[in-house]
This record gives C-alpha cells, sequence and structure tokens, in this order.
C-alpha cells in the first residue's frame, strides 16, 4: 500500500472499517501521535485500542512496529486486517531462524503496514540486523502494562524491549493498556522514554509526564452492575444467578478441575455449559470458544486463560466462583460483560477459605531461593539437559506430568518457574502455538524420479507446490486442514502422507506443537550457581502484597460504590457512583426521611428503656422496617452517645 496521506483518518476509517465516527479518546490518541508524540492510551477492554496505532500506521509510509506477547491475538489481528486488504505479518516465539528471515526480508521489500513481533524476538542479533531496513513509522506496544515490575503481569522481555528506542530514537511510540495504577502508568513512560519531550493536551481525560501524553478514559461503565457476595454455596448461588439474567456468561475459576467440576454440575441443571482451560488441546479450545461465540453453548465456565481478544458484546454475566488476585485482573475479566451497553452483571463470590487465600497468597507466590533452586534443577533432571547446553532451545514441557514424576507441590513449581522467568533464566509458555512447517529437502530432479516411482504421493506433492511459494527453499507453515480441502481426503490421511514423505528423506516435515513450551534464555548451569535479584523479588512481593490488600477491601467493601473502588484505583478520580452496584442500591434502600428517622429513633428509645436487648432481637421488634434504616439509625445514636452496644452486641440506654 502506498502513502495514504492524502486521505484523513476519517476517510481511513470509512474506507477500511466501515465506521462513520471514532470512539471516544480515539482521534485525540490518534492525532497525539500522528503529531509525532509519544503516547500512552489506557482504554478498557474491547475500547477499540488497535484502532488508535492502526489508522495513523496508515497515514503514513513504512510499517507499524506492534509488539504484542499474545500469539493467538497477533494471528486475529493479521487475519483482521488482510480481509480489509492491508497486508501485516507477524514474528513470534517457536518460528524458525530461516522462517524469520523470510518473514523479514518480504516486511522489508514488500507493501507490509504492520508487523507484529513478541517482545522476545526484539532482542535477537537476527531482528537488530533487519530493523534499519524495516522503514518503520509507529511503534505500537499492546500489553504495556507488562513492563512494569511492579504491575501485576510483569514480563521481562518487555522491560528490555524498550532498548530499541536507541535504535529508533526519533519515532512515536503509542502504549496501550486496559489496566495500569497511576504507579504502573509512570513507569511504562519512564521504561520507555527518550531524550524527546512532547507537548501535552490539555483535558480532564488527558495528562502528561515523563515527556508523555497520556489519555485515559473513564472506568465507568454505566450498564454494568457490580455486586460481591459472601456465600455458603458457591454452585447454589451461580445457578440462582445464571436462572434469574438468561443469555451468555462466562464463570471464572481459579483452577481447570474446577472448571470441569462447576460445568458438569450446570449441565446436570440441564443448562447449557462447557469448560475451557489452558491445558485442553488448542484445536479444542478453538471449536469451544467458537461455540460460545456463535451462542451454540450459552455459558463457558474457565479459567482466566479464557478471553483475552474475545469481543462478544452481548455477555449478560460474569461470575467469578474464586476471588482473583488484584483488581486488575478483575476488571478485565468482568468487563467482559455488557459490551452491547445493555444492563449487564459482573457478580463476585467468596467466603472464608478465599479471604484468608488471600491473606497468604504471597508466601507462595513467592517461593524461597532454595525452592526455586530445585525446581530448576528438577526440570534440568526431567529434560534430560546437561550442564552448559539449552540456550536458544524450546523443549516441550508437561508440567503435570513434570509434578507427579518428581513430586512437586503446584504453587512451588508454577511460581518458582515464574521466578526464573522474570530473572531471565527461561520462559514458560502454556499456550504456545508453533504451526506445522515443511521444506523439500531433495533436487527438483530427484523429486521428479520420486514421484514417478511413487504415483500415489504426487498429487500431494503438486498440491504443496502450487500452495506454497518459496517451499523450496525454506521451512513454511503450512496447514494441513487447508491441504486436505484442496484434495478432498482427510485430514488424518494428509498427515500420514506428510510423514510418509518425511520419512523418505523427501521433504522435512513439523508437526505443529501446542503443548506448554520451556524455551531456555541461557544454557543450563549447576542450581547452586543460580542467582535471583532477591532486592528486586522482594520489592515485587510487596507490591503484589499491595495488590492482594486492594483486592481484600473491595470484596469486604460494603458502603462505597465498587465502580468508584475500581475507577479510583486505576487513578479515575471523576468517576461518579454507578447507582446499580450492590452497594449503591443498599445506600438507596437505606435513605431515611427526617419524619422515618425521627419515628426510629424513638422506637428504639422506648424498646431498650427498661431493659437492654440484643441488636438482632431489638431490630426484629421494628417490623417490617428495612435492617438497613435500622442499622444507620443505632450507629447515629450510638456515634451520639445516646445508646450503647456492649461486647455480647447487646443495646441499652446510656
Amino acid at each position: 500500500m502506498s502513502s495514504t496521506s492524502q486521505f484523513s483518518i476519517h476517510d481511513i476509517l470509512k474506507k477500511h472499517w466501515g465506521y462513520a465516527s471514532f470512539r471516544p479518546l480515539q482521534e485525540a490518541i490518534i492525532q497525539s501521535v500522528l503529531n509525532g508524540n509519544d503516547t500512552l492510551a489506557l482504554l478498557p477492554t474491547g475500547g477499540g485500542k488497535s484502532i488508535c496505532y492502526q489508522v495513523p500506521a496508515l497515514m503514513k509510509e513504512g510499517l507499524c512496529l506492534v509488539i504484542s506477547p499474545l500469539i493467538a491475538l497477533m494471528k486475529d489481528q493479521i487475519e483482521n486486517l488482510r480481509k480489509r486488504n492491508i497486508t501485516a505479518f507477524a514474528i513470534f516465539s517457536g518460528m524458525s531462524r530461516k522462517e524469520v528471515i523470510n518473514t523479514l526480508k518480504v516486511a522489508s521489500n514488500s507493501n507490509c503496514k504492520f508487523l507484529y513481533v513478541s517482545p522476545e524476538r526484539l532482542e535477537t542479533a537476527l531482528f537488530k540486523e533487519y530493523l534499519p531496513g524495516l522503514n518503520i513509522n509507529l511503534i505500537a506496544v499492546d500489553e504495556a502494562h507488562c513492563i512494569s515490575q511492579w504491575g501485576y503481569d510483569f514480563r521481562p522481555p518487555y522491560l528490555r524491549m524498550a532498548t530499541i528506542r536507541k535504535e529508533l530514537p526519533q519515532i512515536p511510540v503509542l502504549a496501550l493498556t486496559a489496566s495500569a495504577t497511576p504507579d504502573v502508568q509512570l513507569d511504562i513512560c519512564e521504561k520507555l522514554k527518550t531524550e524527546n519531550t512532547s507537548i501535552a493536551y490539555k483535558s480532564k481525560e488527558t495528562k502528561s509526564f515523563a515527556g508523555w501524553n497520556v489519555y485515559r478514559q473513564s472506568f465507568e461503565r454505566a450498564n454494568l452492575s457490580y455486586s460481591a457476595f459472601h456465600v455458603d454455596s458457591k454452585i447454589n448461588k451461580i445457578l440462582e444467578v445464571l436462572q434469574k439474567v438468561p443469555g451468555s456468561s462466562i464463570v471464572y475459576c481459579k483452577s481447570r478441575r474446577r472448571a470441569k467440576e462447576i460445568s458438569e454440575l450446570l449441565q446436570l441443571q440441564n443448562l447449557s455449559a462447557d469448560y475451557y482451560h489452558a491445558g485442553l488441546p488448542q484445536v479444542e479450545r478453538n471449536k469451544r470458544q467458537e461455540a460460545w461465540i456463535k451462542n451454540e453453548t450459552n455459558i463457558i465456565v474457565c479459567t482466566n486463560a479464557f478471553g483475552m481478544g474475545i469481543d462478544k458484546p452481548n455477555v449478560r454475566t460474569v461470575i467469578h466462583a474464586d476471588v482473583p488476585e488484584s483488581l486488575e485482573y478483575y476488571y478485565q475479566e468482568a468487563g467482559r460483560a455488557g459490551r452491547d451497553g445493555k444492563t449487564a452483571y459482573a457478580v463476585l463470590l467468596y467466603d472464608e477459605m478465599d479471604m484468608n487465600e488471600l491473606k497468604e497468597m504471597a508466601s507462595w507466590r513467592f517461593p524461597e531461593l532454595e525452592d526455586i533452586r530445585n525446581i530448576y534443577q528438577a526440570v534440568a533432571n526431567y529434560l534430560q539437559l546437561p550442564t552448559g547446553s539449552g540456550e536458544g532451545q524450546y523443549f516441550d514441557f508437561d508440567i503435570s506430568d513434570f509434578m507427579r514424576k518428581f513430586k512437586m507441590q503446584s504453587h512451588t513449581t508454577l511460581y518458582s518457574l515464574k521466578a526464573l522467568e522474570q530473572d531471565g533464566w527461561l520462559t514458560f509458555n502454556e499456550q504456545i502455538f508453533i504451526p506445522s512447517t515443511l521444506v523439500f529437502a531433495v533436487h527438483k530432479n530427484d523429486l521428479y524420479a520420486f514421484e514417478a516411482q511413487n504415483p500415489l504421493l504426487s498429487e500431494l506433492i503438486k498440491t504443496l507446490l502450487r500452495a506454497y511459494e518459496g517451499i523450496f527453499d525454506f521451512p513454511t507453515a503450512i496447514s494441513e486442514k487447508l491441504i486436505a480441502g484442496l484434495l478432498r481426503k482427510k485430514e488424518s490421511e494428509i498427515k500420514q502422507q506428510l510423514f510418509q514423505l518425511h520419512n523418505a528423506g523427501i521433504v522435512s516435515y513439523q508437526e505443529q506443537k501446542d503443548k506448554p513450551q520451556l524455551y531456555f534464555l541461557h544454557n543450563r548451569i549447576k542450581a547452586a550457581d543460580l542467582k535471583i535479584d532477591m532486592v528486586q523479588y522482594q520489592k515485587r512481593k510487596k507490591e503484589f502484597q499491595k495488590r492482594m490488600q486492594q483486592m481484600q477491601s473491595y470484596v469486604k467493601e460494603e458502603l462505597k460504590c465498587r465502580s468508584r473502588i475500581i475507577g479510583n484505583y486505576f487513578g479515575d478520580e471523576q468517576i461518579k457512583n454507578c447507582g446499580i452496584c450492590d452497594n449503591c442500591l443498599k445506600q438507596k434502600n437505606t435513605v431515611l426521611s427526617k419524619e422515618e428517622f425521627d419515628s426510629l429513633h424513638h422506637r428504639i428509645v422506648n424498646i431498650v428503656k427498661y431493659a437492654p436487648l440484643p441488636a438482632k432481637e431489638l431490630i426484629a421488634k421494628l417490623g417490617s422496617i428495612k435492617k438497613e434504616k435500622a442499622w444507620k439509625v443505632l450507629e447515629f445514636l450510638q456515634a451520639e452517645n445516646k445508646i450503647e452496644m456492649n461486647s455480647e452486641g447487646k443495646v441499652s440506654l446510656k
């Protein structure tokens, strides 16, 4: 695509997306980017973040470098762009060197407008070698909160990725996130800053720090009712909510086993439900996700592996069967309800066990150094990886099998791996997807001879050569499903024939991987020599504890508007009471006229003037009066020293 600078941003929006106008803040963010300013945009999940970099990139010569940690999201974005006749490519974990080189060459020498790159790929010498020829016009950083060590989802490659700004000092950066506290916002800007400064736009939605323009959409969701319930039976409450609010729903759980159990219990009640977690095969995950998106399944019961990149507008309820570990996670997950603007419900269920777990969580989320070393040693033994080897290699890693064989606890294993990841030793990805690849391994003359001797494989060989350009020169991603469709055969038959070609030495065929992967950033060392930056580790632990406390406060809060609690947490001080959360509704129920107040005052005094009475009995004697109103008067009289309540809860006159 040639430069489209002769068009306005509205022309671009209309031409490629069919929209007549931008959503709130999108236009201001785009203008900030076009003016060459470093810009941080905080937009809610489903708030149209991608438009904010796609439109300005199409206004300029060259391509936009998009940094994203999620392969599935990259693929969705590329597919959507290509549907609009916009050229886009991706480089991510699991691609071979030849595949990366080919993609970089094509991106450099074509009309490519968007190159999606996972953050760890930016660090490679190969990427840096091709960087000057890419003609980059904008750097877009998606999920930008991952840059901050003090954020809830810190990823070290993001932090190290800031070095790319030294290579491209004059290129503006657009950092995008749905959830970052003020401290994390500042950290993002500090980590990605250059010597350049920029002019701030002045409005209540905009501020500037560290030379950045910062745009934040209000965290207000006028149609979303938040509530938290202390319950004895979570499944009974889930059933009650789902029966009261028909339509599409998500139920979030803390474990895979629990997601499966709750899904099966809902099915027993004749509800249309299924479960989803990262342990399912990729094909099965896609199938269940599609069934839910198409409303073939009403309720998806899942872990937090579900939801990223899904923009389903008609979700009526998001129920959390377990308390999330931070308000960031909760806001993102709850925010998947009601994107169509109609009334929706975010329901959080908890019991005392949940609250105790929140208090204890930091102790097992941050294992001792000795535990981390033990896990590192066990992983090396499991993979049969000798000292001095492993750097730059991917390994299939069945974490359940590993824990079973080495008798490791799940928490210790997972969070030791996380600590090793955050200190730059390795990466563990439960949802990595490496597509099938194939390259011919023989000369064309030898291929013709093979075809003559193996006529049953000739049709497949010809189809491969027609469907995939360059397949003779470098490993190329292929789709067995597509090939099966072209040849009108079963996918299993195509795979069998591909392995025949591979075993005959005609091709090098690597079947797709969707198993969890461990990637070693450095050669394996002796466990005793393993070092972790304990100063930073302890700082991250303290920040984690603060987030736990904020989550506990949110759950336990009985008076303050829940929407305001969330907005204030993310720095939105302008947010007003929503009027529809459980706490706002309670407050409405406790509004007292002067006549009601005076009447309750006199009745309470008359009841307890002869003898102290337990508060519950006193309220029962008030008849049909709402207990919230009775408590409001009791609290006032106690504050005014007109009554007192002893340790046993008995009320008496002073």
